[in-house]
């Protein structure tokens, strides 16, 4: 009974700040009667509540080796980031306004679709117990499904360390491009260089997003002036991934491809496939911590 006055209150409050004219790409569906459809279905399941024990195990598993990690991979971003603003600024010329508008456009469409990817894929499949990449990599979500507000208390290193990480593996060769080739290259490429920019900048920001929109207060006035203008996701519109068993809205950077993406069964036919050839079944390590 709790649970279905919580999330009728939900419903409530994605209906009134989910405004479809302020919302790209997103309908009228979305903010009210597909919300509503969405969480009337999952009202016999429960909303995530903190476990506790599962949460301090998940926490204790990051290590002093990488936080070192994580601070070289920002102090390289910052470096590369510059580097390539400097040199899209250098070679901004009037007819290329066009381009430029759209390789935002484009760079920021496909940082939210990555973010999507990224995080169905973390969620849904692997353990912590796999080399390297469980403790480093999958440890934080499913520590964040058992502890959903833990990562607003984690700094500004444990929070985007990992997405600098990601960033840089796609400006490396973009600016190695840069240096090999030379000016020409860069002016018949101009639009690479806007969209490697933006979409870089998005992909870096994307855990900072996600962890503004766990935040109940603190949040910078500027911040919810964006959530608001939807130019980086709101509040309310991730609570919708949080509806136990996590099986929806991805996207955590602007969210602007959650509704196209769960209206197609993008992520569901994925699970569908894998499943079907590996026998593996999704979120079942997930499940394993939040039940402790």
């Amino acid at each position: 009974m709790e649970t279905s006055k919580v999330l009728r209150d939900m419903a409530s409050e994605l209906s009134k700040s989910m405004k479809p004219e302020s919302l790209p790409l997103i309908t009228a569906e979305t903010s009210s009667a597909y919300v509503h459809k969405r969480v009337t279905k999952e009202q016999k399941k429960p909303v995530l509540k903190k476990n506790s024990k599962s949460a301090a195990l998940l926490k204790a598993g990051y290590t002093k080796e990488k936080r070192m990690f994580e601070i070289t991979m920002m102090v390289s971003f910052v470096i590369l980031q510059l580097t390539i603003m400097t040199l899209v600024t250098y070679h901004f010329k009037r007819q290329y306004f066009g381009a430029f508008i759209m390789s935002l456009v484009f760079g920021a469409l496909l940082a939210d679709f990555m973010s999507g990817l990224v995080h169905w894929a973390a969620d849904t499949w692997g353990t912590v117990n796999i080399p390297i990449i469980g403790q480093a990599f999958i440890r934080p979500f499913r520590e964040h499904h058992v502890d959903p507000v833990a990562m607003t208390k984690h700094d500004i290193v444990e929070t985007n360390g990992d997405n600098c990480m990601l960033s840089n593996l796609f400006l490396v060769p973009l600016l190695s491009c840069c240096y090999l080739y030379g000016e020409e290259w860069m002016l018949q490429n101009f639009s690479l260089l806007v969209f490697g920019a933006t979409f870089t900048i998005y992909v870096c920001l994307t855990n900072q997003i996600h962890k503004w929109s766990h935040m109940i207060s603190g949040v910078p006035k500027w911040v919810k002036v964006l959530q608001d203008a939807h130019i980086i996701m709101p509040r309310p519109h991730h609570h919708i991934h949080h509806i136990s068993p996590h099986e929806t809205y991805f996207c955590i950077t602007g969210g602007w491809l959650n509704y196209p993406l769960e209206k197609i069964q993008f992520f569901q036919t994925l699970e569908f496939i894998i499943e079907a050839l590996t026998a593996h079944k999704p979120r079942s390590d997930d499940q394993k911590w939040l039940k402790g």
